[in-house]
């Protein structure tokens, strides 16, 4: 195995030696305009030699080069340049004249080598499995080395079950069941109370002393819940989820605290920015797509409303950490008329087939309360699919009792509506029993579940959504989307580069069967919603910046019906990811594939 320092792998001397075919012909260049073009033309000329067969190089190597050149053809256009204001080819022509280039970080330099190599058939990179077809046989003796291939193949799969435990665990069980001993006996409760879900929004963690008392944390964590209360940030944890935190260091639990302990970043840019207009934190610009109080509508047959906004545990990266005051704060329900007003807008447009409950989450509020809820909406005769998005069956279990879940399934009515719930599941460590009796609860009262995955950095090691999904999938809940995490400057912590979300999908999930990697990834554009991942169609790579960092142009959902514009988004640098992936112990050269995906 290679070692892996990227000082010594990626500086501007490696990218002179790895780049002598494209710097020749730059030196004696007099403009920028001649420079580009050169660049061009002998980008096109190594490529089109590639693929005429000439160099003999195999299938996996001649699609790198034609991806390859297609990302620095893109990134050396003049549209580049204006689109980014920043010019990648001016960039190249200076260093090829030995000007200095001060501005240009190793992860442009990083970029560049990888793509040029790509481009040149020279790709570095170990397989994911080290599966070898001999394409020389045919029948029954191919079906069987192909079959020993496969199962080799499916031991990274069975490997990945010790880097990412699953809360299913024998292991996991026990050392959950002592950790709610210790949380009831600190709090002075039973085990009724602990089955209790009141219990646990009333209990609900809100300092760092108390988790403290109920969990180990660091100094470092201590300090930062106390500056986001200082600043007044929302922060609460549900005794159920504190017992999903490991006494012991190390990472298994790593995710799960991610999801709840703000890190210092976040807390110092929301205590700078929170309110300030110029820097809303409304990404998805819910207050222009906001036709009436409590509800967004981005598409044309379903809209989002939001009676609650309120959780009694706080995410972290939460889309709408912007509306969120306080965990549970008292005036988080919407007055009576404003929920009334909404539910007869949505009668009052019949185009609008489908209903996101949301918020904040529905399922804190009590039974009768959304009983009532549900009732007005089914009583609507245009309306056939009332989904709920909640994340209680993840921090608070004991929250689908037995009669929630057959009150809800009491609104489905055979060849007229359905009800559905979706929920975020993050991690393998989350999947535990108590989820899983809560999803049996639901299904059988006929409601489907699904789960929405946000790929953040500290979810997105080898193989963990791939394990995320088989055991989702045994419990019964469906993949339906991964989310590339949204580009907001206060949780630049738990952004991955768009390279990685193609790269696990295209390596790690395909290991998996079909039914158990149905999701979509997408990547949400401000104001319109959903953008798919899955086709190049639908996003452009635009330019390379100084710090390595891709700009894409993501295209609108709705491009080829209306008249819209693109949006520009500046992707987190992959060489930085790779850094931080090297500091958690992980090996980069595990991920060497990721500089090939656009």
């Amino acid at each position: 195995m290679k070692s892996w320092s990227y000082k010594s792998l990626y500086n501007c001397e490696v990218l002179l030696q790895e780049s002598a075919r494209l710097f020749a012909t730059l030196d004696d260049c007099a403009t920028l305009k001649q420079a580009r073009q050169r660049l061009r033309d002998t980008v096109s000329r190594i490529r089109d030699e590639a693929l005429s067969g000439k160099l003999g190089l195999p299938s996996q190597e001649l699609i790198r080069v034609r991806d390859c050149s297609r990302a620095l053809l893109s990134v050396m256009s003049r549209r580049s340049d204006e689109r980014s204001g920043f010019s990648a080819t001016l960039a190249l022509w200076d260093i090829a004249c030995g000007r200095p280039r001060p501005d240009l970080r190793t992860g442009f330099f990083a970029e560049m080598v990888n793509w040029i190599r790509g481009l040149e058939g020279r790709a570095e990179f170990q397989y994911v499995g080290e599966v070898r077809i001999d394409h020389n046989l045919t029948g029954r003796s191919a079906a069987v080395v192909r079959s020993a291939e496969l199962d080799r193949l499916w031991e990274i799969v069975e490997s990945a079950t010790v880097r990412s435990p699953s809360g299913l665990s024998d292991e996991a069980q026990v050392l959950r069941g002592v950790r709610k001993e210790h949380i009831l006996a600190q709090l002075g409760a039973t085990e009724d109370n602990w089955n209790d879900w009141n219990w646990h929004v009333e209990n609900r963690v809100v300092d760092p002393e108390t988790l403290a008392r109920l969990a180990s944390v660091s100094d470092e964590e201590v300090d930062a819940i106390e500056k986001a209360l200082k600043a007044k940030l929302p922060f609460a944890i549900t005794p159920y989820y504190v017992s999903l935190m490991d006494d012991s260091s190390g990472d298994r639990d790593r995710a799960i605290r991610a999801q709840v302990i703000p890190p210092h970043d976040y807390v110092d840019w929301m205590t700078k920015h929170r309110g300030a207009l110029e820097h809303s934190c409304d990404f998805m610009l819910e207050s222009d797509t906001s036709p009436i109080d409590l509800i967004t509508r981005r598409y044309p047959a379903i809209v989002i409303l939001k009676p609650y906004i309120t959780c009694p545990q706080i995410c972290v990266y939460c889309q709408r950490n912007w509306e969120i005051d306080q965990s549970m704060a008292p005036e988080a329900m919407a007055a009576d008329e404003k929920v009334e007003a909404a539910i007869q807008w949505i009668g009052q447009h019949p185009t609008v087939r489908e209903v996101l409950v949301t918020g904040g989450d529905p399922l804190v509020l009590s039974d009768g309360k959304l009983q009532d809820l549900m009732s007005r909406l089914a009583a609507l005769p245009n309306v056939e699919l009332i989904r709920l998005g909640t994340r209680t069956p993840v921090t608070l279990p004991m929250r689908i009792t037995e009669e929630l879940a057959a009150m809800l399934g009491s609104f489905r009515e055979l060849g007229r509506r359905d009800v559905a719930v979706v929920t975020h599941i993050e991690h393998p460590y989350e999947v535990t029993m108590d989820v899983a009796r809560a999803v049996d609860r639901l299904k059988r009262n006929g409601i489907s579940v699904y789960n929405q995955h946000v790929y953040t950095f500290f979810v997105s090691r080898r193989m963990e959504s791939a394990m995320l999904r088989m055991l989702i999938r045994k419990i019964g809940i469906d993949p339906y989307y991964t989310f590339a995490p949204k580009g907001k400057e206060e949780t630049a912590s738990y952004r991955v580069p768009l390279a990685r979300i193609f790269q696990e999908q295209k390596e790690e999930a395909r290991l998996i069967p079909g039914l158990r990697r149905t999701d979509e990834a997408v990547y949400n554009i401000p104001g319109l919603g959903k953008n798919y991942l899955r086709a190049g169609q639908d996003r452009d790579l635009v330019a390379l910046m100084p710090d390595g960092s891709r700009v894409y142009e993501f295209h609108p959902w709705e491009k080829n019906l209306v008249e819209c514009e693109t949006l520009l988004t500046t992707d987190v640098p992959v060489l930085d990811y790779l850094r931080r992936l090297a500091e958690i112990g992980e090996d980069p050269n595990d991920y060497d594939s990721i500089w090939f995906y656009f």
